[in-house]
């Protein structure tokens, strides 16, 4: 795998906004982008793998990103030991590794042009006072789910109070998109099922979602494969893309890996680090979790053989007719 460094990506190939996804620019590009808080896990070799077989079995691009803007949840050292893990497990990557860390001047661009259109919003809350807002109006908060902002700030600033994180201004206007895991059209609305979300953090890091949006699209990404823990961003995303004219993207959602608990298996649950040791077998469990069966090879390379067939398999699959989820709804 032929892992260079790059400070950033062109801008790609550019179209009108497709909401569903069904135009694509260039072919399929695909990516997998893990962010350096500890070592791969089952549950991120899932989303890897996932990701990596329907580029293979679509004839497409498959791209590497580091999603490093978090400092303070950085391990020193961990992506370093995202792409070697990869590497040992027969990862190829398209094109040379992209790190977020390196791409500040992306994200101010699509910042500046959101609030010049009056996207964006400064914000003063802090977490407690949302809280506290929300209590206030009877409202019970999801400990999984990320509270829906109450729009304290939205009409403008309390007095004496200054910008601590800045918002992205939504409307009413149903997010449409289609999760192609299940075929099913989900309808959402963005005041109901997150509120007006943070673009730039008070700690002055840019938030996940936009950052997202720019790299996929300056990558010219056309197909987003990832666990079903992140479909809640999904409707957040497709907005950002059309107030930003990029092309939507298609999704597809997998189960994620989840541990004894019930919880998703994760880097902050303690969830335990690949082996190295073993790589067969990791990625065997990692193929049954997607549901492609017992894989019996002797070698990595006629395992990812074996695997791209069943997945190009599935593929292959008449499409079921996309049917659509309750209105208002998050995913």
């Amino acid at each position: 795998m032929h892992l260079e460094e790059e400070t950033g990506a062109g801008p790609g190939a550019r179209e009108r906004f497709v909401a569903d996804g069904t135009k694509r620019p260039g072919g399929y590009v695909g990516r997998f982008a893990p962010s350096p808080s500890g070592p791969l896990h089952a549950g991120s070799l899932v989303a890897a793998m996932a990701s990596w077989l329907d580029a293979r079995a679509h004839r497409g691009r498959w791209l590497l990103r580091i999603e490093d803007l978090d400092e303070p949840r950085n391990v020193p050292g961990a992506a370093e030991d995202i792409l070697a893990t990869l590497e040992r497990f027969g990862f190829v990557a398209d094109g040379p590794v992209v790190w977020q860390s390196r791409r500040h001047g992306a994200y101010r661009d699509a910042f500046d042009r959101l609030k010049s259109a009056g996207h964006v919003y400064g914000c003063a809350c802090t977490r407690r006072e949302i809280a506290l807002a929300l209590a206030r109006a009877g409202v019970r908060t999801d400990r999984h789910a990320e509270p829906v902002y109450p729009g304290t700030c939205r009409e403008g600033l309390p007095p004496g109070r200054s910008p601590r994180a800045w918002r992205a201004r939504v409307d009413a206007r149903p997010v449409r998109w289609i999760d192609h895991h299940d075929g099913i059209e989900r309808i959402e609305s963005l005041p109901q099922s997150c509120g007006d979300f943070v673009l730039l953090r008070a700690d002055g890091i840019w938030a996940y979602q936009l950052a997202v949006v720019v790299d996929d699209g300056a990558a010219g990404v056309t197909n987003v494969v990832r666990g079903a823990d992140l479909a809640s961003s999904t409707a957040r995303q497709v907005r950002l893309q059309e107030w930003l004219d990029l092309p939507g993207p298609r999704y597809l959602h997998v189960p994620v890996v989840v541990g004894g608990d019930g919880e998703k298996l994760s880097k902050q649950n303690g969830a335990r680090a690949l082996d190295g040791r073993a790589p067969i077998d990791e990625l065997a469990r990692a193929a049954a979790h997607l549901g492609l069966g017992v894989i019996d090879a002797a070698g990595i390379g006629r395992f990812w053989e074996l695997a791209t067939e069943r997945w190009a398999e599935r593929v292959r699959r008449p499409a079921p007719s996309p049917r659509s989820a309750a209105p208002d709804r998050a995913p």
